[in-house]
């Protein structure tokens, strides 16, 4: 094993994910939520369910069982100083919540090296790409100065490719893998950073688990690429997939989405694809339409934007919105992309009316 780092995680649903992989490679981790959630997780700890390829069942991996031991706080009594590492891992609209908008200044200010695993990429991120002016894109976000203090050097982004879920009517403390994929990290501007996270990388890849029947690998890896646009190979995905989840007056299934309409889907997502390298991204950086398409089968719930919405969610990421506003700088139109964004608007707005 690496050095031993000490990991704070923002949000307790997905970073859970994230949090339960750290432990596993012998790495401390402290999740940033709710105090009730808080409460519950310092009590009974968390369990991620990972399917396992070739294993008929699943396996429940529960934090009490992990040493070093998961801890749950609440902003107000995390302090960044004590942390190696702050993973940003929830939703972009709740960073402005009360207390969590006030632990995000501290991080700035102690300049925390910060891995976003956001479907939305966090400002300062988007100002390490040469191509991009930002001022315009910050329409996109809810509250955009929160992420004025940040040093970019000191922000990077993983695609949240892995996908998961909390069971509808399943404590807030469990968390169930539904697409076991990886989560594809850009490096920092310091190597000494970006080696922190390799031996994240490395630690994760070595374990194996138990779950008492023979050791196990489990799934949903770290992977560091030298690349700033591989996170953004989750961009064609989100514009053929979830986002085209949403529609007038319902939500479909990510897999009904792709698939309803494979030439469609397949526009779309090559639409995207054309953004990215126009940014300066590789063709290595990115994942084939037949790969997603793929693995879009298993993906028989709606995104979580989607649920979100449905659910009368008054703001969700908007990917959407800042997808369209990069092509535009780019000198590129798509009419899926004003579709979405027309409907999420107009779903925002009813909800946010209360109809």
């Amino acid at each position: 094993m690496s050095n031993r780092y000490s990991i704070l995680v923002m949000g307790a649903s997905y970073g859970s994910l994230f949090a339960t992989k750290a432990l596993l490679a012998g790495h401390d981790a402290t999740l940033v939520c709710t105090p009730e959630t808080a409460e519950l997780i310092n009590r009974e700890g968390t369990m991620v369910r990972f399917p396992i390829r070739g294993r008929e069942t699943p396996i429940d991996i529960y934090s009490s069982n992990l040493d070093p031991e998961l801890r749950a706080t609440v902003p107000e009594d995390s302090s960044p100083e004590n942390f190696d590492l702050v993973v940003l891992a929830m939703q972009e609209a709740q960073y402005g919540a009360p207390g969590v908008r006030e632990l995000l200044k501290q991080v700035a200010k102690q300049k925390t090296p910060c891995l976003a695993v956001m479907n939305m990429p966090p400002l300062p991120y988007l100002e390490r790409i040469p191509k991009l002016s930002v001022e315009p894109l910050r329409q996109c976000f809810v509250e955009p100065s929160l992420w004025s203090e940040f040093e970019p050097g000191l922000v990077t982004l993983a695609s949240p490719d892995p996908q998961a879920y909390r069971p509808p009517d399943g404590p807030k403390n469990h968390l169930h893998v539904g697409l076991p994929t990886n989560f594809k990290t850009a490096p920092f501007e310091n190597e000494e950073h970006t080696e922190m996270l390799r031996d994240l990388e490395a630690d994760i890849a070595e374990v194996r688990y138990d779950p008492g029947d023979g050791l196990l690998e489990v799934p949903v890896k770290l992977r560091v690429y030298e690349s700033l646009f591989v996170p953004l190979a989750k961009w064609p995905m989100l514009i053929s997939g979830n986002y085209r989840c949403i529609k007038l007056d319902e939500m479909i299934s990510i897999r009904d989405a792709v698939h309803g309409d494979l030439d469609a889907s397949r526009e779309a997502y090559s639409w995207a694809e054309q953004l990215c390298v126009e940014l300066g991204a590789a063709d290595t950086d990115l994942v084939p339409f037949e790969k997603y398409a793929k693995a879009a089968e298993g993906l028989g719930k709606p995104s979580s934007a989607a649920r979100a919405l449905f659910g009368g969610a008054e703001y969700i990421e908007r990917v959407d919105c800042l997808i369209r506003r990069i092509a535009l700088q780019q000198d590129l139109r798509s009419d899926t992309v004003d579709e979405i964004v027309r409907l999420v608007d107009d779903r925002l707005e009813k909800n946010r009316a209360g109809n």
